[in-house]
C-alpha cells in the first residue's frame, strides 16, 4: 500500500513538473501538499516517526519554502490540521525551507513564469524613495541665477568662456532686481534666442518662460516628478509656499537620480553581523593553522 502510494504522488510529481516547465497554466498548492505529504511519510518511514507529524511538517515546508511565504504556511497547515503541537515544528520547517529557497533560487514559483516571458520581478518589495523623500531633501540649494535685464549675447558669453557657476547647468532662474523669481531659461529658450536675427539686444527674461511649474520644499518628491512629467520638462525651481516668488532651491532630474540610487543602495547593502565575524576570526585561524602546517 505504501509503495504503491509513493509511486503514485511520485507520478503526479512528474506530471506537474512537467506541465508547469512546458509554460501552461496550473495550480501550485495542491501539488505542493501532495508532494509536501509523501515527502513526509517517506521521511516518517525511514526514520521510525509518526507518520502524521513528518507529512504536516513537510507539508508546511514546501508550501512556505517554495512560495516564499513561511508565516501563511504555518497559519495554513495550523487550519488544515488544528493542532497547536504541531505549530513549532511547522514554523520551524517553514522558516528553514524559506531560508534555503532564498539563497539558492532568484525568484518564487508564483513568479517565476512572470518572468520568463520577459518581466522584471524584484525578489524584494522596496518602499519607493519618491514616497518616502520631500523636495528639501533632495534639492539643490545657493542655485546661481541671472537678473531679468541681462542680454542674452552677454550669458552666452559667459557660457562660452566657461563661468564655473553657469557653465555646467542646463538651465537657470531668473530673478528681477529685487531678486524675485520672475522665469526659468533653459538652453533650448537660449540657442532659439541667438538664432533670431531680429531679437538683438533680447533678454534672458524675454527669451525665457515665464509661466512657472513650481514645487515646495515639504512637497513628496512623488508629486515634483510627477509634475515633471506631465509639463514635459526636466527641471523645477523650488520656492516658499508663502512667497511663490522666493527661490529657495532648484529640483533637476540628476537629483532625483542621486536620490534613488541612494536609497536603493542602502536596500542592498547588508551590515555584517555577529556570525559574519565569528566565521571572519575561524577562517583566518584555520588559514594560520594551514600555512603552519605546509
Amino acid at each position: 500500500m505504501t509503495r504503491s502510494t509513493t509511486c503514485s504522488r511520485g507520478t503526479k510529481a512528474v506530471i506537474w513538473a512537467v506541465a508547469l516547465g512546458s509554460g501552461t497554466s496550473g495550480g501550485v498548492l495542491a501539488p505542493l501538499l501532495i508532494m509536501g505529504g509523501s515527502l513526509g511519510a517517506l521521511e516518517a518511514h525511514w526514520t521510525g516517526g509518526d507518520p502524521g507529524l513528518w507529512a504536516a511538517v513537510s507539508m508546511g515546508a514546501l508550501m512556505g519554502g517554495t512560495m516564499r511565504a513561511p508565516f501563511t504556511a504555518t497559519a495554513f497547515m495550523l487550519e488544515l490540521t488544528h493542532d497547536v503541537k504541531v505549530l513549532p515544528f511547522v514554523f520551524v520547517a517553514c522558516v528553514a525551507a524559506d531560508a534555503v529557497t532564498v539563497l539558492l533560487m532568484k525568484r518564487s514559483i508564483l513568479t517565476e513564469k512572470v518572468a520568463r516571458r520577459g518581466h522584471h520581478v524584484m525578489r524584494e518589495y522596496v518602499v519607493s524613495p519618491l514616497h518616502q523623500l520631500r523636495v528639501a531633501d533632495v534639492m539643490e540649494k545657493d542655485v546661481p541665477t541671472v537678473p531679468a535685464s541681462l542680454p542674452v549675447d552677454t550669458l552666452f558669453v559667459h557660457l562660452a568662456a566657461l563661468d564655473p557657476l553657469l557653465a555646467r547647468r542646463q538651465a537657470w532662474p531668473v530673478v528681477d532686481d529685487g531678486g524675485r523669481l520672475v522665469g526659468m531659461l533653459t538652453r533650448g529658450d537660449l540657442v532659439l534666442a541667438l538664432e533670431q536675427v531680429e531679437a538683438d539686444g533680447q533678454t534672458v527674461l524675454e527669451a525665457g518662460t515665464r509661466a512657472l511649474v513650481l514645487t515646495y520644499p515639504d512637497e513628496l518628491l512623488e508629486r515634483a516628478t510627477q509634475k515633471m512629467l506631465e509639463h514635459d520638462i526636466g527641471r523645477l525651481p523650488v520656492v516658499s509656499r508663502d512667497d511663490p516668488t522666493r527661490l529657495v532651491g532648484y529640483l533637476g532630474r540628476a537629483g532625483i537620480m542621486a536620490a534613488w540610487l541612494h536609497a536603493t543602495g542602502e536596500e542592498r547593502t547588508r551590515e555584517p553581523g555577529w556570525l559574519t565575524e565569528h566565521l571572519t576570526i575561524l577562517r583566518e585561524r584555520m588559514a594560520k593553522v594551514l600555512a603552519g602546517s605546509g
